[in-house]
């Protein structure tokens, strides 16, 4: 359970966040991804501040605080138009397994890099004939000889692997009475033999890349397991919950700063000698993209304090809303940025249309609405299953 934060340390926080981004903003974090690098000196002076960390204990390094502040973070700079894709991963889901679930040398080992911005942490979980059904993950983890293990298998879609000092891997493990695969957490270091990347070509403006990995026996030392070989699914959602949380507030900033663009743009620009913001067919969709981006803000702050106070059956529920509602908003926000500078808003120059296809990856990933839909009708309104 993380210390209690008040709304003026909030708004101290968010103030203080938003002047970093505004230091570096999108034209930094356009040029950076543009020319093939990451945004490396963003991440770390945000490490260097405390922003990453925020979220891990104080015991080793981290700010004491919760999964609200980190989202906090997240959404401030990506209103800044530099939105860091893995604070969604290395603090938020291995920092969080690897705080709660890890060993004493795992957390000293991992968690004061994380929290400081010197190492990153990617997230392998999604393979090519799994998806959304952790049940059938195929990659699996077998003793060695010398207490070590063997893993072996494939993972699609993971991000910033070229960026990340280690990954941890979702595999399954087969429980010794029942022979049961059964989810575990490892941690694989990215020069470890056997582990190789190749990058997926995608039509995403992003600094963070996305991957291909392929683990071919893979040798690991016995404490690169995370947590306990038999907590399984706890341990997996300990880690996703945050995630949907941080892919909120990411949705949230994209949103934040489509529409503050389009608000500047519809103030300033003159048609029949008046900004085109004063007539309703413009005015009215900016109010409501509002509107709908601060409800989703609601949602997502209840699924961060549900976390943080311990609560991960409601966190389950409110995070899988906060993260549908959140994309929507982002989705709708954007197009109707784009679609108030008309032209303008395909140009390179305002910057709008690398987010049409960033906004619509929060609607897929890390689990796609339709998934989401099917967790609230089961687990919220009680209605059978189709499948």
């Amino acid at each position: 359970m993380s210390i209690s934060i008040g709304i003026t340390e909030h708004n101290d926080l968010r103030t203080a966040v938003a002047a970093l981004g505004a230091r570096y903003g999108r034209d930094y974090f356009l040029t950076s991804t543009r020319e093939g690098g990451h945004t490396d000196e963003l991440w770390a002076e945000a490490g260097k501040l405390g922003f990453i960390g925020v979220n891990l204990p104080e015991a080793y390094g981290g700010g004491g605080a919760g999964i609200a502040e980190l989202a906090i973070v997240l959404e401030e700079l990506g209103t800044a138009g530099c939105p860091l894709l893995l604070m969604v991963v290395s603090p938020a889901i291995c920092g969080t397994v690897i705080a709660r679930y890890g060993t004493e040398e795992q957390r000293r080992r991992w968690l004061p890099g994380i929290a400081d911005g010197r190492i990153r942490m990617a997230f392998g979980i999604t393979e090519p004939d799994a998806g959304s059904n952790a049940h059938r993950i195929t990659t699996t983890a077998r003793r060695a000889p010398d207490g070590g293990w063997l893993l072996s298998g494939r993972k699609v879609f993971v991000s910033g692997v070229d960026a990340a000092d280690a990954t941890m891997i979702v595999g399954r493990t087969a429980d010794a009475r029942t022979g049961t695969l059964k989810p575990c957490l490892f941690i694989v270091p990215r020069q470890t033999p056997g582990f190789s990347h190749h990058r997926i070509p995608m039509e995403l403006t992003a600094p963070e890349k996305q991957f291909e990995l392929v683990m071919d026996e893979v040798r690991l030392p016995a404490d690169a397991l995370v947590g306990d070989e038999d907590a399984g699914l706890d341990q997996l959602f300990a880690g996703l919950n945050p995630e949907r949380v941080m892919t909120a507030a990411f949705a949230i900033g994209l949103g934040r700063y489509a529409l503050g663009r389009a608000v500047e743009y519809a103030r300033t620009r003159q048609v029949w000698k008046q900004p085109i913001g004063a007539h309703q067919a413009i005015a009215h969709p900016l109010a409501q993209a509002h509107i709908d981006l601060e409800l989703a803000r609601l949602m997502t702050e209840k699924a961060a304090r549900l976390f943080d106070a311990g609560d991960d059956a409601g966190a389950g529920e409110a995070a899988n809303m906060a993260k549908y509602a959140a994309a929507e908003a982002a989705v709708k926000a954007v197009d109707q940025a784009v679609h108030t500078l008309g032209g303008n808003g395909l140009t390179t120059e305002f910057g709008l249309a690398s987010l049409v296809t960033a906004a619509r990856v929060t609607r897929i990933a890390p689990v796609s609405r339709e998934m989401i839909l099917n967790y609230v009708s089961h687990q919220t309104l009680g209605l059978p299953k189709s499948y």
